[in-house]
């Protein structure tokens, strides 16, 4: 039988070689999830983690016939950035795609929270399931395809002006320009995530005990108050974590769109670091330059997770992801 040590404070010690046999029997009893887990986790690594060391490139004089490592340093190793800050429009291009970043995460944030709370309420299963199936709908669409909607229906004679000629309102060329373009973008936004985005939270709605709901009836409780008491308790925890990874995407916003999006009327109104790295990497093959500006994005999406994660691990650590 195996001798176990005592610590300082008089708690026996596990030997190593016990603790490393019961680490075997773990792995054995949870092999059949070890192997389901092997092919996301060799995917994660092979295009997540591998890549990583492509960021050099920011600090590099990069030739792709040299590759990453045969390529010089920069003189200094920050050069880059300097000739980004000192460019005219680099402080209206973070300026932009903050303010984007931070309205579009306002009104798409809450409302597939609010959406799930709503479908939670109906009596019906099979209406609340037609709902459901028909809001899953938009997420499937084609960035292409919503973009060209949009188009078509800012045009003269498109959807959104017989709406507004309904309303004696004047016809406005919604393309022309970027009056109108934060509502057509994070009304597409909502319209497309809505559904898809409540399916997390219903999956947390659907584990409340229903008893507690009878007990609720019985005290004679409103269905605000169920939802404040039983409903919004259960999901807290999820709509926290959402919060935190929705907060390291406001610097970046869906440059796809916003290229899709952009015309001669407004594409100087519409340049974010997303569009801004895809014009200086792909268009004009600077491979550093629009490395070393996404590096800065990425950096700040970092701090802003880390820092709302510290402030929700202040208020209620048990909601914070670490």
């Amino acid at each position: 039988m195996a001798k176990t040590k005592s610590t300082a404070a008089g708690v026996p010690r596990v030997p190593f070689r016990v603790r490393r046999h019961r680490f075997a029997q773990r792995l054995v009893r949870q092999r059949t999830l070890l192997l389901m887990a092997v092919f996301p986790m060799a995917l994660l690594i092979i295009f997540r983690y591998v890549p990583i060391y492509g960021i050099l490139i920011a600090f590099k004089k990069y030739k792709p016939s040299k590759g990453v490592w045969g390529s010089e340093w920069l003189d200094p190793f920050w050069k880059n950035y300097t000739k980004f800050f000192k460019n005219v429009n680099s402080e209206y291009i973070i300026w932009n795609t903050v303010r984007i970043g931070v309205l579009t995460l306002l009104f798409t944030y809450p409302m597939p929270i609010l959406f799930a709370l709503l479908l939670n309420e109906l009596k019906g299963n099979a209406y609340k399931k037609t709902v459901q199936t028909i809001s899953y709908i938009p997420h499937f669409i084609s960035i292409v395809v919503i973009c060209s909607m949009l188009n078509s229906f800012g045009s003269l004679s498109g959807m959104f002006n017989d709406i507004r000629a309904l309303f004696g309102l004047a016809r406005v060329d919604m393309n022309n320009g970027d009056t109108y373009f934060l509502r057509e973008y994070i009304g597409s936004a909502i319209w497309q995530g809505i559904g898809w985005g409540s399916i997390i939270y219903l999956s947390a709605l659907s584990n409340v005990d229903t008893a507690l709901y009878d007990v609720a009836n019985l005290d004679g409780a409103n269905r605000w108050q169920k939802i404040r008491h039983i409903a919004w308790p259960a999901i807290l925890p999820t709509t926290t974590v959402i919060l935190i990874m929705n907060v390291g995407n406001v610097m970046n916003s869906d440059y796809t769109k916003i290229l899709l999006m952009q015309n001669d009327s407004n594409r100087s109104k519409l340049e974010v670091i997303g569009t801004f790295v895809y014009h200086q990497g792909i268009e004009s093959g600077q491979f550093s330059y629009s490395t070393a500006i996404n590096l800065f994005a990425s950096a700040i999406s970092f701090a802003l997770v880390f820092a709302t994660n510290m402030i929700v691990r202040r208020i209620s650590p048990e909601n914070s992801l670490w």
